[in-house]
């Protein structure tokens, strides 16, 4: 219950705050709180407040935006690991890499770097998706 509520809510605040108006808000409370330097003296206090304020919202949303990475990112490998189960003629060995350590995806990544050609047809091709953009 609590995973879906979390969830739920992590979605919700990771889309608003991509969203323009959340930058907008974001860019008024600094103008605003920019605004209210003179009246306050530049006080120790007045610069507390946005350093506090700023420091909450930072804390909570790297929690928010984790969590809806993560869940991305598990869609995302699920979706993959459909797409090498279905195809026939990749390998089913794949599937579930992601679980894997740095070095020993290093590892793969060199085997099959090596599996598609020598270094002069790899820059090559390289060479001809750079000039389609």
């Amino acid at each position: 219950m609590m995973d879906q509520m979390f969830a739920a809510m992590s979605h919700r605040v990771a889309s608003w705050a991509g969203q323009p108006s959340a930058f907008v808000l974001a860019l008024a409370t600094v103008i605003l709180w920019l605004v209210t330097g003179p009246i306050f003296h530049y006080s120790d206090t007045w610069q507390l407040v946005i350093n506090t304020g700023t420091t909450i919202v930072t804390f909570l949303m790297v929690f928010l935006i984790q969590n809806a990475q993560n869940r991305d990112g598990s869609a995302i490998q699920a979706k993959l690991d459909e797409l090498i189960r279905a195809v026939d003629a990749a390998r089913n060995d794949f599937i579930g890499i992601e679980h894997l350590t740095e070095a020993e995806l290093q590892r793969i990544k060199t085997v099959l770097e090596r599996e598609c050609g020598d270094d002069e047809n790899h820059r090559l091709a390289i060479e001809r998706l750079i000039e389609r953009r």
